[in-house]
């Protein structure tokens, strides 16, 4: 019997558990209130957009949800521009020009990773990670008995793990260490059914410091499926401000003719109804967007608009910007279709999910690709034109159709076997390098000079 359909019974099994106990389990609060001392110098959107890179560029790169298979193939992303020189300077990799990483799910193990530690994520994330059989450790803890009725959940198990052997206690102050990229890790929070960006801005609002949060938790929340994982629970605290802010009032006045953003804008606002809001329930990111590209819509757009969002970063207006979308979803084949006998469960829920996820990731690739011709044009004068690259990457861009056939069949697992985890990472590589935007990208960087 295979581990993936041992992990099914499993998950079933805790579903039933969860269902039938009277024990409901009790998420532990980890966040504190904001020190006055060091609230401008927690991890701020400002401060870590503002480090040394070429300002000609603004570069974003965003990991989708997909388990240990989309963290694998941003792996290979990543590799990719570590190996890409840029011109104009023979000691800059294309990777050191990254301004943000956007990341949900299975994605937000690399990037959070690489926001840690950088280069050495070549050496070390993949006996850490990718090669690590999490999943069977996980499953341990799950069968215990001592667990089936632990208050503070299987959530918790999952942080202990990940500290153990990913993160080792890290929190967000280590990363504002770091001379990386702006890592936004995000979930989903179903009390306001809003996407919950983990960066200083977003906890400004419940009043509490993000800089001693934990990673793993931060990691956990994004990745956390409802049903088998229990949400991270993040107090919003009242011993701030509690008026809506001005931005909010300003911004939902431009969300008259912008039903996406105003959407956004009514869970945000409900933070601030502290008696009826007093915990935020952090789930996997996936659900409300498993690109990992509306939150960077979302903050653009609350702003308002391109130009203000680079004057409140004190940016210049770049001469390019640069998107480049991973999405690690899969489309495996089913027999559904060759029998009159209704599926199983689980399969009807797995090609429910796929289909799901599918429609809602093009619906999220047409935003963006509208919105970067709106940016550009709007950043954009007469004698300068600002150029954008939307670089979106899938499996089906592989040329061999028995390997695109091999990708769409890999699991979303925390464990996968070394031929999948290799063949993951060379697609990564591989749909970057032929990808026609990269290449045009390349092309005019080597103007630069």
């Amino acid at each position: 019997m295979s581990l993936n359909i041992v992990c099914i019974r499993v998950l079933l099994s805790i579903v039933a558990i969860a269902l039938t106990s009277s024990c409901a389990s009790q998420g532990m609060i980890r966040n504190a209130g904001i020190d006055p001392a060091t609230r401008d110098s927690s991890y701020r959107l400002i401060q870590a957009q503002s480090r040394d890179r070429d300002s000609r560029t603004n570069f974003t790169l965003s990991l989708s949800g997909g388990g240990t298979r989309a963290a694998a193939f941003a792996y290979g992303v990543l590799g990719a521009l570590r190996d890409t020189p840029i011109s104009h300077s023979s000691h800059k990799r294309l990777l050191d020009e990254l301004d943000t990483i956007s990341s949900v799910s299975g994605g937000s193990f690399t990037a959070a990773y690489y926001g840690l530690h950088g280069d050495r994520i070549f050496k070390t994330f993949e006996p850490d990670f990718l090669r690590r059989d999490l999943e069977r450790s996980l499953i341990r803890k799950v069968l215990s008995p001592l667990g089936w009725f632990d208050k503070r959940g299987r959530s918790e198990d999952a942080i202990s793990l990940y500290d153990r052997f990913i993160f080792k206690d890290a929190r967000f102050s280590d990363l504002n260490r770091t001379d990386g990229p702006l890592i936004l890790l995000n979930a989903t929070d179903i009390s306001t059914g809003v996407r919950f960006s983990f960066i200083q801005e977003y906890f400004d609002m419940l009043c509490s410091d993000l800089g001693d949060f934990p990673i793993s938790a931060a990691v956990t929340a994004s990745s956390a499926v409802p049903l088998i994982f229990n949400p991270i629970v993040v107090e919003n605290r009242n011993d701030c401000d509690n008026e809506l802010p001005r931005w909010i009032k300003r911004a939902r006045r431009r969300a008259r003719d912008n039903p996406e953003l105003e959407v956004t804008l009514d869970g945000i606002s409900k933070f601030f109804d502290k008696e009826n809001n007093k915990y935020l329930h952090l789930v996997d990111g996936g659900i409300t967007d498993n690109l990992g590209l509306r939150s960077i819509y979302d903050f653009v757009e609350m702003i308002g608009g391109a130009r203000n969002f680079l004057r409140v970063l004190k940016h210049d207006t770049p001469e390019r910007i640069v998107v480049i979308s991973l999405d690690a979803s899969n489309d495996p084949a089913t027999e559904v279709g060759k029998a009159p006998t209704h599926p199983a469960a689980a399969t009807t829920v797995d090609v429910l999910s796929t289909i799901q996820i599918h429609r809602y990731n093009a619906s999220t690739k047409g935003l963006i690709d509208e919105m970067l011709t709106t940016w550009s044009n709007e950043l954009s004068t007469e004698d300068k034109k600002v150029e954008y690259y939307y670089i979106s990457l899938d499996f089906n861009q592989m040329k061999d159709p028995e390997e695109v056939f091999f990708l769409n069949n890999i699991a979303t697992a925390f464990t996968l076997n070394d031929e999948e985890v290799d063949r993951l990472i060379e697609a990564g590589r591989t749909t970057l390098f032929q990808h026609p935007e990269f290449i045009r990208l390349m092309e005019d960087l080597k103007t630069d000079g």
